[in-house]
């Protein structure tokens, strides 16, 4: 889940899939039992403490444009991160989140601070492993039903943040991994109702996660792979810093 917010912020910058849902006829496990399933399966609790830090990178495909890009992300504990988009023919996307404050700098829209529910949300993803510390980023977890995703049985959980909307995540009854998320995100546009698909999960450095993120809203489709996640390698402290641009919107 650490992943899977992150990039919702380029639909600022470059501006329903679900399956239908079926009656079960088993008892829903809880919500809890399906989350902590994820941690054990993906790499269980002792891989998750031992990773204070992140430097993931790859490349993002627009594929009814033609339009690709790189993107490289740094995270650390606690709540960390800095990620870059340089997308063809759009330029630099930058965002991050540090000493508290949500940030976005593209070449398109120039610097901005986020607050609200945008905020809210950035310092959600921020957190580190935060599928791990999933009880301190959200006030209520329910099993919502039983649904079937690209031919696999789900269980559909809901989760509600002390700020913000609901997120719902869909586990792979049999594997236990996460298929896909839907959740209304919100950004400069407005709210935007928006569906992530995680796909093709390879163990980086121990730990299990999706190479391929196909993430759908506003009427834009674009899919990241991720080439590479390299676990507690020194980051420089400066690279978590605030931008002289955003630095000056703090000031104002």
């Amino acid at each position: 889940m650490n992943r899977r917010i992150a990039l919702l912020a380029l639909l600022a910058a470059v501006a329903p899939f679900a399956a239908p849902s079926r009656a079960a006829d088993e008892a829903l496990p809880p919500a809890e039992k399906i989350l902590d399933r994820y941690i054990e399966v993906t790499g269980g609790k002792a891989v998750y403490d031992k990773r204070k830090s992140e430097i993931s990178s790859g490349h993002i495909e627009f594929a009814a444009g033609g339009i690709t890009g790189s993107i490289v992300r740094y995270a650390a504990e606690p709540d960390k991160y800095y990620s870059a988009m340089d997308i063809q023919g759009l330029g630099k996307v930058e965002m991050g989140v540090a000493d508290g404050i949500a940030w976005e700098k593209s070449a398109l829209l120039g610097a901005r601070i986020k607050d609200g529910e945008e905020r809210a949300q950035a310092m959600r993803e921020a957190r580190m492993n935060s599928s791990y510390h999933w009880r301190e980023l959200y006030t209520k977890a329910e099993t919502a039903g039983v649904e079937t995703v690209d031919g696999q049985e789900c269980y559909k959980v809901v989760m509600t943040p002390a700020a913000g909307k609901p997120e719902t995540l869909y586990f792979e009854k049999k594997s236990g991994l996460l298929r896909k998320t839907s959740l209304i995100a919100a950004s400069q546009m407005g709210d935007v109702p928006a569906e992530l698909i995680a796909a093709e999960y390879k163990d980086f450095g121990g730990m299990l996660a999706p190479s391929k993120i196909i993430q759908k809203a506003a009427g834009q489709e674009f899919t990241i792979t991720i080439d590479s996640v390299k676990a507690n390698e020194p980051i420089p402290a400066d690279r978590f810093a605030l931008p002289p641009e955003i630095q000056a919107l703090v000031k104002k």
